[in-house]
């Protein structure tokens, strides 16, 4: 069960690419791009899944560094400090998490 606050990632082409879990309904979750605040998308939990996105942390990622002004309702609104760290992920909420790399090259 997916849950608001999460992080996906999912690797492309080139890069690995993260997602905040900003909202769950009944049918509907909407991500947001960690590195792109305004990139926003709906889709469902079993396309999230059969798309090949893996949950990389429970813990929400908040960006201390985010000066942007356009869109502070997009920006949500942290529900613990920024700088808690949690032992169980080896982080704090505003350090970017580390992407769970699968290991294809010594397979």
């Amino acid at each position: 069960m997916i849950q608001t606050g999460e992080i996906y990632g999912k690797q492309t082409a080139n890069k690995f690419v993260m997602y905040n879990v900003l909202k769950v309904s009944k049918q509907v979750v909407t991500l947001q791009n960690i590195d792109n605040p305004l990139s926003l998308f709906e889709t469902t939990e079993q396309k999230l899944a059969s798309s090949g996105y893996v949950r990389i942390s429970q813990t929400p990622y908040i960006d201390l560094a985010s000066t942007s002004t356009k869109r502070k309702k997009a920006a949500k609104k942290p529900t613990r400090c920024p700088l808690t760290l949690d032992f169980l992920e080896e982080r704090a909420d505003c350090e970017r998490p580390a992407p769970i790399m699968p290991d294809l090259f010594n397979q």
